[in-house]
């Protein structure tokens, strides 16, 4: 078979892979088809797997099909479909909605598309697969697919994280090293993107003549079309550009040195809104995956995690000299190895720290902005925020409702128990085993405690994971603050839910108190305090 000529070509990730709670659940699935040898009739099979779980919607399907799917095509954070379809649905959607995507190496059609949907998880190492070889998991890729469970009961389809720093640890362990030009992509640029990223950043943050912030979102598509490793002469591009435009350059000038000086005019068919908005967002997206950058001046600057500044040191010594791979297997053994540097822990702030940069954030966020983002969620749209936007769902929901009661009650001690950044900003929804939020407030002479636990999921979901868990954390609250109760917080409530909490409070004595997110913003702003 003929190989097209590599090329250089900006750096965009494919966008199948945008949210990271579907990429594992896609794994997940496939999962169960490990160690079986890769035919275009399996493909086509696994195709219609991930149709069962909502996990790939087609354009043609009926009210039924679109209702067990539920919102996910209108909401990308959402990972999975409510219910498991039918094998007549299963049928009926693979048969009408005939693909005409072409995959070398793959026939046309269903098994093209699985190529693509899977195509980046190979890229990083998380599964190996080849028409006529066995479907293979890596080590890394088990961890992934381990960090989340997916049942069903009755029909509904219950997803579940189980430890969320795995994700944080996995993908890092994948972007220290990966390529430009590996032997999946071929394209002629020749870099380590997260090293240059790190480079760059460490050398503009060196200039005295700058203020320390890292590098600006403007200045992102340079990078992300650059075509070697040399971060001297990338940072001294940018270093030109601040001392002609300061930290604004136009769209224009950007995208004239990105296509005229970079690539020599070579790159004609682009959009300016793809090179200054939608490349770098998606680059940034990534990049958080590894818990090692920051967003500063609300979003505008991406810098170096200063909480992380040891593991970046060790991924800067080891991997910023690296060998370049042709044999697509040799890549994939390298790429999936784990560096357990790489997936240890990310460190975490003092508590104390965490509530202090709350202070900061309701002075950007103000109760109304508060208010308006937690309606977004509830509505299930896309939020703008320069600093949100790259939140998923529920970990925006936990920032948001610790705004939320510091803004209002600015006395109470709040301290989420989510991984962040240097700057506050979440990278992790809190770690399991833990409420999501501790809160203590003066009351009269004594220190009342009492804990907040958040959630996006609602139905059979909400009652099967949530309440059960938040019993124990505060049974073991409770050890420390006798009198502690827990708010419990959600969209909405399911009936089943409360009927839980009904016999955790008649027979565990355990009290918690069940909000609706617009009930509990109602709440706040005419309560008297929380802890009464």
């Amino acid at each position: 078979m003929r190989q097209r000529l590599r090329e250089f070509k900006p750096l965009l990730f494919t966008t199948t892979m945008r949210n990271p709670n579907r990429l594992k659940a896609l794994l997940y699935v496939l999962a169960n088809f490990n160690n079986q040898t890769l035919t275009n009739e399996l493909c086509t099979k696994i195709m219609g797997e991930l149709i069962r779980y909502g996990l790939y919607c087609s354009q043609k399907s009926t009210e039924s099909i679109k209702k067990k799917w539920g919102l996910r095509r209108k909401n990308e954070q959402l990972p999975i479909g409510i219910e498991l379809l039918k094998d007549e649905e299963v049928e009926y959607i693979l048969k009408n909605n005939p693909q005409l995507h072409k995959e070398a190496g793959f026939d046309k059609g269903w098994p093209s598309r699985f190529a693509t949907i899977f195509d980046l998880a190979k890229e990083f190492g998380f599964v190996y697969y080849k028409i006529g070889d066995k479907i293979e998991f890596s080590k890394l890729g088990e961890k992934l697919i381990n960090s989340i469970e997916i049942k069903s009961e009755y029909g509904q389809i219950i997803y579940s994280e189980i430890d969320a720093l795995v994700e944080q640890a996995v993908f890092c362990n994948s972007l220290a090293k990966y390529q430009r030009n590996n032997p999946f992509v071929r394209v002629l640029n020749n870099n380590v993107p997260l090293i240059l990223l790190l480079q760059v950043i460490k050398k503009l943050n060196e200039d005295t003549n700058f203020n320390s912030i890292g590098i600006s979102i403007l200045e992102l598509p340079l990078l992300i079309w650059w075509k070697d490793n040399n971060a001297e002469s990338l940072y001294q591009r940018i270093k030109l550009i601040r001392e002609n435009y300061g930290y604004n350059p136009s769209w224009e000038v950007i995208i004239e040195i990105c296509i005229n000086e970079i690539m020599g005019g070579n790159f004609k068919k682009f959009k300016p809104k793809s090179i200054m908005l939608e490349y770098p967002d998606e680059f940034i997206r990534k990049m958080r995956l590894t818990g090692l950058i920051s967003l500063r001046g609300g979003g505008r600057f991406v810098d170096i995690n200063k909480t992380e500044i040891e593991k970046i040191n060790y991924i800067l010594n080891k991997y910023s000299n690296f060998k370049n791979f042709e044999d697509e297997k040799e890549w994939f053994n390298y790429i999936s190895k784990i560096d357990e540097r790489l997936i240890s822990e990310p460190k975490k702030l003092a508590a104390s720290h965490v509530n202090k940069l709350l202070d900061k954030w309701i002075e950007m966020y103000n109760w109304e902005k508060i208010k308006a983002e937690l309606l977004i969620l509830i509505k299930k749209r896309i939020t703008t925020d320069n600093i949100l936007k790259y939140l998923n769902n529920s970990v925006r929901l936990e920032f948001l409702i610790s705004l939320a009661v510091k803004s209002k009650f600015p006395a109470i001690l709040v301290l989420p128990n989510y991984i962040c950044d240097d700057e506050g900003i979440p990278t992790s929804t809190a770690v399991g085993g833990k409420a999501d939020i501790e809160c203590f407030e003066q009351y009269n002479a004594d220190v009342k405690g009492f804990i907040i636990e958040v959630t996006m999921s609602e139905g059979r979901t909400q009652t099967v994971m949530e309440v059960w868990p938040i019993a124990r954390h505060l049974e073991e609250f409770k050890e420390k603050y006798i009198d502690a109760f827990c708010y419990f917080i959600a969209p909405t409530i399911y009936k089943d839910s409360l009927r839980q909490i009904a016999f955790l409070a008649s027979v565990e004595q355990l009290v918690v108190k069940a909000y609706s997110i617009i009930d509990f913003v109602e709440f706040l702003e005419n309560g008297r305090g929380l802890s009464i």
